[in-house]
């Protein structure tokens, strides 16, 4: 028998280029905005734009809070007006709604954040569900991860993801066994990807059969047992 190749210990193998993808926001993103000034209050309307709950409780920590981008990629303030961010990384919306602040607030700091990151995993994972994440640069793998993991069954060789851009749905398989596939495009999740894994060929048989061997071995031996009898 060929003896195994050991792995070297304390060294790096090999390195892969990733291509990070920021998330750029969408037209019905909800964003949560909020603003930091030495302007008073009175005269802060951007952060009076911000919903408050009744009684006047902010509700920035709920999705309430947020703003929604609107059809053409739009916010909008009082005095401003609207103000484009589709398009645009979390972080360059924040450039972008800090400078036009800055004319009306004194030393503003603005920050933005996405309250609607959103995947669903389906197919051979520990729990189904539709997740919401505060954190836009996820991995295929920590997506599946946040799902409870694969099952025994999986077949990590052929994972689906349906993903939507703009008004098309495109449908893509990738191999989570491959290791170049840390290079891929398609290694971090978007906005609504639908991530669906399916189960190896050999289900039926490992799932029905091999789980119930002992049943029928049993079965068997008791079968030839009293045929044993009875033919004595």
């Amino acid at each position: 028998m060929k003896k195994r190749k050991e792995t070297p210990r304390d060294t790096i193998l090999r390195s892969h280029a990733m291509q990070i993808q920021e998330y750029r926001i969408q037209p019905l993103d909800n964003l949560n905005i909020q603003f930091q000034s030495l302007t008073g209050e009175d005269y802060d309307f951007f952060s009076k734009a911000m919903p408050r709950a009744a009684g006047g409780t902010s509700l920035s920590s709920s999705a309430l809070a947020g703003i929604i981008v609107d059809a053409n990629g739009h916010i909008e303030y009082p005095v401003v007006g609207k103000i484009k961010v589709s398009g645009l990384t979390v972080f360059q919306a924040q450039d972008s709604i800090k400078k036009i602040a800055s004319e009306f607030l004194r030393d503003v700091v603005v920050r933005v954040r996405l309250l609607n990151f959103r995947y669903t995993v389906l197919g051979e994972v520990n729990s189904e569900s539709t997740i919401v994440s505060g954190n836009t640069r996820l991995t295929m793998m920590e997506a599946i991860g946040l799902a409870g993991g694969l099952t025994e069954l999986a077949d990590r060789s052929y994972v689906k993801v349906v993903r939507q851009s703009g008004s098309e749905s495109k449908i893509f398989y990738v191999d989570l066994l491959k290791e170049d596939y840390i290079e891929s495009p398609f290694y971090y999740v978007q906005q609504n990807d639908v991530i669906i894994v399916p189960p190896l060929r050999q289900r039926p048989f490992k799932k029905y059969f091999a789980s119930n061997l002992a049943l029928i071995t049993a079965t068997i031996s008791t079968i030839l047992f009293i045929v044993n009898l009875s033919t004595r």
